[in-house]
């Protein structure tokens, strides 16, 4: 598994200030808690420049009254008690305090409420805060993930967040861009923009403190959870009224880490081999060492095969060996086909070998419950330096070198798709279905228990893999989601990123003592760290496979305006609502453009957007609109919606749309272009003649055409090409 460390890409500009938090979270240590109360959060914020109101502690009535006076009224009153984290259901808070007189009987009622709450908690007082008046109310957050580590979230705030639950995250340190892509990130964004007569807030300050909170989580990872709640937003700042802190002082392994160079150095061995052993060749027709031999001979592969066998002489005319060990020169990977209970013996004999990399195709480990099975496997792996793909797997194809190290079918349609999945189930299906469409690939990776090797090891080897143009990866966890988000992040650069999570509807989060913490579902942060690595996310087995083989060969966007041209007005409407769904954006028809289309279509035809043509054109009417959004450089993008008719049959329109392409790329008119057919049984002939010459193209389908070309504009966005 990769351990590669995560890059700061946040500068530190509060590293002066660290001394004042670490001797508030000393004291707190000191003390045994494990929360900061009230004024020991106000410190921390001041130390990292996050706005507070003006505050103070009173210890008695009178004190409290004082303290209000030298503030200005109103103000709130909350109970200070490192034993009462949540002061509101104690009965801890008054807000509007307007006069002395109401500050003496708040501070005593509050003590009251106190101790009826819970009876010996330590009470150190009363804050007396100055009241904000006016302005949004948002949350600011922090939780630490299991997987991806510290986070930092933001959302509608005020006592209605838990029902509301309109929060988003990123992953900690967050740069600025980071930050303001989450105030337009919620279901809320809109309110913050201004509404009905109202003042937009300052997206700045906000931005500064989401900035602000994930660095101090960042440099503080004892700060396991932190709540800003609420925060006053208004058009000309944005003031923190309640801090709520969580520490957890318990030490955290570290895990160890590989560089880059590493991690590619290895995994070129396994994926590129020149020599391979098969541990558990069989001459025996049906047993998975037979089938690993003869993927391995009749797939072509060109290195070497060195057969296994403890008895055998010869297995499929190929000299066998009773040990690894007595291979004569280096192996690079060995697949091993035999029964679980002698797999930690034979990949010992690997390791002094100097085996690069081992396939471990056995079950009956971690996913059987013998996790002690598993964990030595680990260990041997770690002391010889052998990288471990599985076990519990079906093996892996490269096809640039002819590999097929598995027991699976034979494959041996080349592309340039690397797909990988944890399920042997999923990964029949993307061998189906690559054969199926002619899709080929380039890689299949199967996972299993990711005891080692995961999907950041293998992004760092396709990032690097002239053979792969597009990454689609199936996965029910990420045992390291902070080393994959940070390779996610640098490879999306350069090639698209598909991610299918499954488990994506499980309630995913633990019990929490901060808002934020309680808000923090599994699946939401999996959506929001995608979305901020730029990879693109799969919704289902059939989107993942879809856009794998549509989005590599769609020409990249130069633009976010999209046109479509439609034969049928039912079908119009339908690619304009998937249009929107897939966060495109309809053009808005100019009027000397609305005029050029009309000069192509009859007078009952629609133009504007979407231009119907109407279904009883002739092929010239498709050519000369689709000319026309194609040298029109204010269009960005087509989607072509085709209605089977006789005048224009599905194998006409599709050789037209084919040629009105290519005359257009040859004169330097080139865009991303999908079609969605409606019709009878030919229509499915024609799909595919269009997918054949590079054309995304459903039969029976306005959705699919669109997602693809949704997931183009995404990862195109991430990318920073638009």
């Amino acid at each position: 598994m990769t351990r590669s460390a995560p890059q700061n890409s946040v500068q530190q500009t509060h590293a002066g200030n660290k001394a004042q938090v670490q001797q508030v979270l000393d004291r707190v240590k000191a003390d045994g808690r494990g929360s900061l109360s009230a004024p020991e959060g106000r410190l921390v914020c001041d130390a990292y420049g996050i706005p507070v109101p003006k505050e103070a502690v009173a210890t008695s009535a009178q004190d409290a009254v004082q303290k209000a006076e030298s503030m200005g009224f109103p103000v709130v009153l909350k109970i200070v008690s490192p034993d009462i984290l949540h002061k509101t259901e104690a009965g801890g808070v008054i807000v509007g305090v307007s006069s002395g007189q109401a500050v003496a009987e708040g501070y005593e009622q509050i003590l009251a409420n106190a101790k009826s709450y819970k009876a010996d908690a330590r009470i150190d007082g009363v804050q007396v805060q100055q009241m904000l008046k006016g302005g949004t109310e948002v949350i600011i957050g922090a939780v630490t993930d299991g997987s991806f580590g510290k986070l930092v979230a933001f959302g509608l705030g005020g006592v209605l967040v838990e029902v509301l639950k309109d929060i988003t995250f990123r992953l900690a340190p967050a740069s600025r861009e980071d930050a303001l892509s989450m105030l337009d990130g919620i279901q809320a964004a809109e309110m913050l923009k201004g509404v009905r007569g109202s003042e937009p807030v300052d997206h700045e300050a906000l931005a500064d403190i989401i900035v602000k909170v994930s660095q101090l989580v960042t440099d503080f990872p004892e700060i396991s959870e932190l709540d800003l709640n609420p925060v006053f937003a208004t058009a000309r700042d944005a003031t923190a009224a309640d801090v709520r802190i969580v520490v957890d002082f318990a030490a955290k392994p570290t895990s160890e880490a590989r560089s880059q160079a590493e991690i590619v150095a290895g995994m070129n061995r396994i994926m590129r081999p020149d020599t391979v052993a098969v541990i558990g060749a069989s001459a025996e027709a049906g047993k998975i060492g037979n089938s690993v031999m003869k993927n391995l001979i009749n797939g072509g592969y060109k290195g070497t095969i060195y057969p296994i066998h403890p008895k055998a002489d010869t297995i499929l005319s190929l000299k066998a060996y009773r040990s690894v060990k007595d291979v004569p020169g280096s192996v690079d990977v060995a697949v091993f086909a035999i029964p679980a209970q002698f797999v930690a013996a034979a990949l010992t004999e690997c390791g002094e070998k100097g085996v690069a990399g081992a396939v471990l195709i056995p079950s009956g480990f971690a996913e059987t419950g013998n996790d002690a099975g598993q964990q030595e496997l680990q260990e041997i792996g770690r002391r010889y330096n052998i990288r471990l793909m599985g076990p519990n797997i079906y093996g892996f194809y490269y096809m640039a070198k002819n590999l097929c190290a598995t027991f699976c079918t034979p494959f041996d349609v080349q592309g340039q798709a690397a797909l990988s999945s944890q399920s042997g189930g999923i990964g029949m299906a993307i061998i189906g279905f690559s054969r199926s469409t002619k899709m080929g690939v380039s890689a299949i990776v199967g996972l299993g228990n990711k005891s080692d090797i995961d999907e950041d090891d293998l992004l760092a080897f396709f990032e690097q893999d002239d053979s792969t143009k597009v990454i689609a990866q199936h996965c029910e966890d990420l045992k390291d989601g902070r080393s994959f988000a940070e390779a996610a992040r640098r490879v999306s650069k350069k090639k698209p990123v598909i991610v299918l999570k499954a488990g994506r509807t499980s309630a995913g989060a633990k019990a929490a003592s901060s808002h934020t913490g309680a808000l923090a579902g599994n699946d939401r942060i999996y959506e929001d760290v995608f979305k901020q690595c730029g990879v693109i996310r799969a919704r289902s087995l059939r989107q993942l496979l879809e856009f794998a083989r549509g989005v590599p060969i769609l020409p990249t966007p130069k633009g976010e305006n999209v046109v479509i041209i439609t034969g049928a007005g039912g079908s119009g409407v339908l690619l304009s609502d998937a249009v929107v769904d897939n966060g495109l954006s309809l053009m808005g028809m100019p009027d000397d453009l609305d005029a050029a289309f009309r000069k192509f279509i009859p007078p009952f035809g629609a133009a504007g957007n979407p231009v119907d043509i109407t279904g009883g054109e002739p092929p010239v009417t498709y050519q000369n609109t689709i000319r026309l959004g194609l040298e029109d450089e204010r269009i960005h993008a087509l989607i072509l919606g085709y209605w089977h008719t006789i005048i224009t049959p599905p194998m006409v329109f599709a050789r037209n749309v084919v040629e009105v392409r290519d005359e257009m790329r040859a004169k330097g008119f080139e865009k991303p272009i999908v079609a969605s057919l409606a019709g009878d049984v030919e229509v499915e002939e024609a799909s595919q003649y269009l997918y054949d010459h590079g054309i995304p193209a459903y039969a029976y389908s306005t959705e699919l055409p669109v997602e693809v070309l949704g997931a183009k504009y995404r990862w195109a966005r991430g990318a920073g090409l638009l």
